[in-house]
């Protein structure tokens, strides 16, 4: 008879294998991408810059190969200091659903999204009508106190210049169990496949269609594929703090790994006005 403990090492070593399959099935697909990409365009990405430009705003990705970009002899980074203050009290919500919520939002109306977090506030200029489903998910989140204590869990400081969020597990594979449409991926600020400084998007698998919570914050212009729903603008405030959590640096040294400053969101709020 199996024990608890041994069914639980096999539910984990079943559930890594599943993760290391996908993980290769993504680095193949964007490899292709990137080739095609780069034809097209002109644009030669070397080195370290096509992994970035490829899978870095997947759910489930964590980069195995880290350690070995760094020579033995290496030091270890020196941390910078963290600009940030203590999370306020509280702890992560256990939330998920298993279908996307109904649409309440007004669609011709104006909505605005507040992430106040151990940093600084930021303040986001929702896309409403361009991207309807995206911004009903995040009132609906936000209602439900979905992000609230969630930590900002990855930076990118090389290639593209982001800031990621919305994983309750700060793991970069969490979500709220449902999904949501790519929407708006011909927005007229995506020009040269560039998401310009300021813009505020969608994470997703790699797949179509497989949004779920996690979002990410341009703090200089980062090339990209338009695979990534664009759903709001950072106030000039936000681009600031951003900027003070970016000047901090990220753990590994290498340009994408966990924020060195203590980046939570206490509590994060959606508007209409």
């Amino acid at each position: 008879m199996v024990s608890q403990d041994q069914r639980r090492r096999q539910l984990a070593r079943e559930k890594f294998l599943r993760q290391q399959q996908r993980r290769t099935e993504t680095r193949r697909k964007a490899q292709t991408r990137n080739a095609v990409i780069a034809s097209v365009l002109g644009v030669v990405v070397v080195g370290s810059v096509v992994s970035f430009t490829t899978g870095v705003f997947t759910d489930d990705d964590k980069k195995a190969n880290a350690s070995a970009e760094v020579t033995p002899s290496a030091s270890p980074p020196s941390k910078a200091p963290d600009p940030c203050q203590k999370p306020a009290p509280g702890k992560v919500e256990a939330l998920n659903w298993k279908k996307e919520p109904a649409m309440t939002i007004d669609t011709s109306a104006k909505y605005t999204m507040k992430l106040a977090t151990t940093c600084g506030d930021i303040g986001i200029a929702m896309k409403t009508a361009a991207a309807p489903h995206t911004v009903n998910s995040f009132d609906f989140l936000a209602k439900k106190g979905f992000f609230d204590h969630t930590k900002c869990h990855r930076l990118t400081t090389n290639g593209i210049y982001v800031l990621q969020c919305g994983d309750p597990q700060g793991t970069g594979a969490g979500g709220p169990g449902y999904t949501i449409p790519d929407e708006n991926l011909k927005d007229t600020s995506l020009k040269g496949n560039v998401y310009p400084a300021g813009t505020v998007a969608m994470a997703n698998t790699g797949q179509k269609h497989s949004g779920g919570s996690q979002f990410f914050l341009v703090y200089q212009d980062s090339q990209l594929p338009p695979s990534y729903t664009p759903f709001g603008t950072i106030d000039a405030a936000g681009m600031s703090v951003l900027k003070k959590i970016a000047a901090a640096g990220e753990n590994t040294g290498a340009g994408d790994g966990a924020p060195n400053a203590t980046v939570v969101i206490n509590k994060a709020s959606v508007t209409k006005s």
